[in-house]
């Protein structure tokens, strides 16, 4: 049921909570939905249940699940947020508690100083048999996959003692996970611990690894042969806070460093490349040949951070442009750095069969983001490495489109045969759809729509889960 939400003056509109969870055995569908998709498309993102304390971040919110189930030509929705220790206890307080803006003040005496299992807010993954809600700072939250009931705390048999990344990769062949921890003792220093899970969802490796600097590292990326982790020149200092200046800050004489391991390797055999200062968020794929490594990402030139000493970065220097990074395992230095495309864009994916290996076929979203002047993205982008076009489907000025997802049309399909699937929120109609296209034709628009009648908070990352997987 719903119920009143005072929107919060730091709130802009689509960012601002939905205060309801609800269910819908049969949206409204505009054209018609594939008959070879089916399958369930969950997308995750931050929902405060209650009005935040203090400013607010999105980054912090309380995760909230949508999941749109896909069969048959129909398709049933249901939202539900993630049950996590903080939820549970605003719940029965019947208000916020935890503030998000990173300020100890913000929240409420009652908390100070509560670690709790997080917002489980940025992603939603499969594996292992189980549905996983993340967030990095963090361990996952299990959810059951139809009913979106939180399950609880996985924390891998009581193998990982802390957090974990929002963006584990999972090898197309042996299925294996592939993910890492930043800070993953809990103290702010430039360590990173890079796990692997088999199939079973069992944790089998994990490994230290020593960067050079306290990096804010979001995203990582492996190859069938190499693991490649970004040590961008967006740095964490609690000495910094304490004295008063920004806590997280730009730091360009840092430059990029990018440490490279074997798969099969250890600490020792890490090599470090430099490039120059720029932030990637989220990094598209990666294979390699030999000796040479190659890595696609959407790379910023400046972040939306404040300079280490407080004074501002210049927000017209924040734009996201796909580029391609070069690297010679047999000579470690600076590494090769090629802009592939002029279009604004962010959340890249791939067919995801093609993860860490050679690949054509790019998505990413686009038109709008940091650096337009508009907050939100406007289309979806098919970037085709073999012809370096990008072909771009607008959803007009009114409309906000989020991360797109790759789903084959079969197991069996060539690469790029499928379909596209995102949410788009209209502003004018303050409600969403699942947009649904076939992802050779982006440009022609959605072949189905499904209608709700209510928004999905602009949130962060999405996936599919077959019907056939459990």
């Amino acid at each position: 049921m719903a119920r009143p939400f005072p929107v919060h003056p730091y709130m802009s509109k689509g960012f601002e909570p939905i205060g309801l969870e609800c269910d819908y055995a049969n949206l409204v569908v505009e054209g018609e939905i594939p008959a070879d998709l089916d399958g369930s498309f969950y997308r995750i993102g931050p929902n405060p249940q209650f009005a935040p304390r203090g400013n607010y971040n999105p980054l912090n919110g309380d995760g909230m699940v949508h999941a749109f189930h896909v069969r048959d030509g129909r398709v049933a929705y249901r939202n539900r947020w993630v049950r996590t220790e903080q939820w549970t206890l605003e719940h029965a307080a019947g208000r916020s508690l935890f503030g998000t803006s990173g300020v100890p003040s913000d929240s409420d005496p009652s908390v100070a100083g509560m670690r709790t299992d997080g917002v489980a807010n940025t992603n939603i993954v499969r594996h292992g048999n189980k549905l996983l809600a993340l967030e990095e700072g963090h361990g996952p939250i299990e959810l059951d996959p139809l009913s979106l009931a939180t399950i609880g705390r996985w924390s891998f048999d009581k193998k990982l003692p802390r957090n974990m990344t929002a963006h584990p990769k999972i090898d197309p062949d042996s299925r294996e996970m592939l993910f890492f921890a930043n800070f993953p003792t809990g103290r702010v220093t430039g360590d990173l611990e890079f796990y692997a899970a088999d199939v079973s969802g069992a944790l089998i490796r994990s490994q230290m690894i020593h960067g050079p600097f306290t990096a804010l590292i979001h995203d990582f990326v492996a190859t069938s042969d190499f693991v490649i982790f970004p040590f961008c020149p967006v740095t964490v200092s609690i000495k910094r806070a304490m004295a008063g200046a920004p806590p997280i800050a730009w730091e360009p004489d840092k430059g990029t460093q990018v440490g490279i391991m074997p798969r099969n390797g250890n600490a020792e055999d890490v090599r470090w490349f430099a490039g120059p200062p720029c932030m990637a968020w989220h990094l598209m794929n990666a294979f390699s040949d030999g000796a040479r490594i190659v890595v696609d990402v959407c790379q910023q030139e400046v972040p939306p951070f404040p300079f280490a000493d407080g004074s501002p970065t210049d927000a017209r220097r924040a734009s996201q442009y796909l580029t391609r990074w070069e690297f010679d395992w047999a000579k470690p230095g600076v590494f090769a750095a090629e802009k592939l495309s002029d279009t604004r864009c962010e959340y890249p994916r791939i067919d995801e069969r093609r993860a860490g290996l050679s690949y054509r076929h790019g998505y990413v979203a686009c038109i709008g983001g940091p650096g337009s002047g508009d907050i939100f993205h406007r289309g979806i982008g098919h970037f085709d490495h073999a012809t370096r076009q990008m072909r771009i489907y607008s959803a007009g000025p009114r409309c906000a489109v989020a991360e797109p997802v790759f789903v084959p049309k079969q197991s069996s399909s060539k690469e790029g045969a499928g379909y596209l699937l995102t949410n788009i929120f209209d502003e004018d109609r303050n409600a969403s759809h699942l947009a649904i296209f076939d992802a050779e034709q982006i440009e022609r628009g959605p072949i189905a729509r499904a209608h709700l009648d209510h928004r999905v908070p602009v949130g962060f990352h999405a996936n599919w889960r077959p019907a056939d997987i459990n």
